[in-house]
């Protein structure tokens, strides 16, 4: 588990006091200087623990007010980063072929298997039980004892009666030894019970553009956005899967550490990413099980002839069964043939987006803007 830092500078931690204001008259009367003439060399003020990074309050000694640090957790970390986030427009289908079920504890039954025997339930069922059972006995045994006691100490002796308490007693309390300590009647089993589950599968299709024109600055914003969403994916959900798609002039699908890591490159043909994408939808992930989501980036430089055939793709195939389909161009350059092309499904489809990422800093704006909680 790792821990993230972060300092508040100490002057942003102070309470507000009055000072006198910049403006206005003043007179003041200052001292003379007995100490220095012109050209003297003044030592820096001694650091030691005060003013942090030289901006904390002054100090004859060294001591100070460090900067306030705080500690968070990798978890609370993410969980600020990530706050109001969602899968747009994600739905719990319910399918009648195709049911899960969860299971959860269900309280206590009389029968089962001894793996599911509930121990300490038992043990207070027998203690209920063998004290239900032999009370009365306990308390005549002590009334029989305290008769005894009695007995014995009055004159003339009796023995005949002595002996008679004596025979009750021992009877009485062969007869509470006689209660077993553990019964079948006792016995209780943890119950579980299966119950139905509304399915909330999610796919996320990750396609990146390696062609030859993303250069290495423009391919590492397009990975850091991937990273970013991949950890919102694992954080935030549970079953959720990642195809990871690599193209240029062919596409392909990888696993996660090619898709961060490999060096390979080409043209740049974007409708291979897309038919791919199409082809596994298909085959692996249909549309009434399964959430589908997709995002997209690229540097938005395609074959010119190739980008209406995106845009039909996109129209005819992928956004009739996705739930939410992101475009992220990154380039600083004037925009081309894809985007122009994903403008028009921009405007006629709700489940479509597109924004721009010009520089790194534009990625997590951009990330919280695609994926902002949608108010109902």
């Amino acid at each position: 588990m790792w821990i993230v830092a972060r300092a508040i500078p100490s002057r942003d931690i102070r309470e507000p006091v009055f000072r006198q204001g910049k403006g206005g008259e003043r007179d003041a009367v200052h001292p003379g200087n007995d100490q220095f003439i012109p050209g003297d060399r003044i030592e820096r003020p001694p650091g030691g623990a005060g003013g942090g990074a030289g901006e904390g309050q002054a100090s004859p000694d060294g001591e100070g007010q460090d900067d306030f640090v705080f500690q968070i957790s990798k978890d609370e970390y993410l969980d600020l980063l990530f706050e109001d986030l969602e899968l747009p427009n994600l739905q719990k289908n319910q399918m009648t072929k195709l049911v899960e079920y969860k299971t959860f504890r269900s309280g206590f039954k009389a029968t089962g298997v001894p793996a599911n025997i509930a121990i300490v339930r038992s043990l207070q069922n027998s203690l209920a039980r063998r004290t239900a059972m032999s009370a009365g006995k306990r308390r005549k045994v002590r009334e029989l004892e305290a008769e005894l006691e009695a007995l014995k100490s009055t004159e003339p002796a009796q023995p005949l009666e002595e002996k008679r308490l004596q025979e009750e007693i021992d009877a009485l309390k062969d007869k509470i030894a006689a209660v077993p300590f553990i019964d079948t009647f006792d016995l209780r089993f943890k119950n579980y019970e299966k119950r139905p589950q509304p399915s909330s599968q999610a796919v996320m299709f990750c396609l990146m553009d390696v062609s030859g024109s993303m250069d290495q600055a423009t391919k590492d914003i397009a990975k850091r956005f991937y990273i970013l969403l991949y950890l919102f994916l694992t954080r935030t959900y549970k079953n959720v899967e990642v195809v990871f798609i690599r193209h240029h002039t062919q596409a392909k699908e990888v696993d996660e550490h090619e898709f961060f890591y490999s060096q390979e490159t080409g043209g740049t043909i974007v409708s291979s990413a897309l038919r791919l994408m199409n082809e596994i939808v298909k085959e692996r992930y249909p549309s009434n099980e399964w959430n589908i989501y997709a995002a997209q980036a690229s540097d938005g430089d395609n074959w010119a002839d190739d980008s209406p055939g995106c845009r039909e793709l996109l129209e005819r195939n992928l956004l009739p069964v996705s739930r939410y389909y992101a475009y992220i161009e990154i380039t600083r350059r004037a925009h081309q043939t894809l985007w122009r092309e994903y403008e028009t499904l921009d405007e006629r489809h709700e489940n479509f987006a597109m924004q721009n990422i010009r520089t790194a800093d534009d990625i997590f704006p951009v990330f919280r803007e695609l994926f902002k909680k949608q108010v109902s």
